[in-house]
């Protein structure tokens, strides 16, 4: 496997003892790390939305997801899976499974939301926050058993 962006930094000296473990646990300290970028993609869209144009707290969580989602399928499919598919059909077959698992775990963050939002009337930012952790936890499940699988 050719060496990335993330290999050449942890080859720097003030990193090198830390090869090892990254060596060890690459995909999920990379899926970590693009997991959190897209945590931040994704809450920093929401509040975009919802406070600063005053949308409707889940239409502004539907519109973070897009954003997000295509900022992660990217990220994943280059760093973190490093995915092999090449052809169209096969990127464009990779985008849908992802898609898709990434709308199951939509649908829960959104039934979170209106639980905690709507029903119990807690601050949708807080709610969020903790529907993001259920959500990145099930998007790993789902990009590594069935999206990125090797096969």
């Amino acid at each position: 496997m050719e060496n990335d962006i993330f290999d050449r930094i942890m080859e720097w000296k003030i990193l090198s003892p830390f090869r090892p473990l990254y060596l060890k646990h690459k995909e999920m300290l990379l899926y970590l790390f693009f997991g959190g970028l897209a945590f931040l993609v994704n809450i920093g869209a929401y509040a975009l939305c919802a406070r600063g144009f005053g949308i409707n707290p889940l239409l502004s969580n539907i519109i973070a997801w897009v954003i997000a989602l295509l900022f992660a399928y990217v990220t994943n499919r280059v760093w973190v899976f490093d995915s092999k598919v090449k052809r169209a059909k096969g990127v464009l077959i990779e985008l849908l499974l992802f898609s898709a698992g990434r709308l199951v775990t939509l649908l829960i963050e959104e039934g979170m939301l209106w639980v905690g939002i709507d029903l119990m009337h807690s601050n949708d930012m807080i709610v969020k926050l903790i529907a993001q952790i259920v959500v990145i936890i099930g998007n790993y499940i789902i990009s590594k058993l069935i999206v990125f699988r090797k096969k």
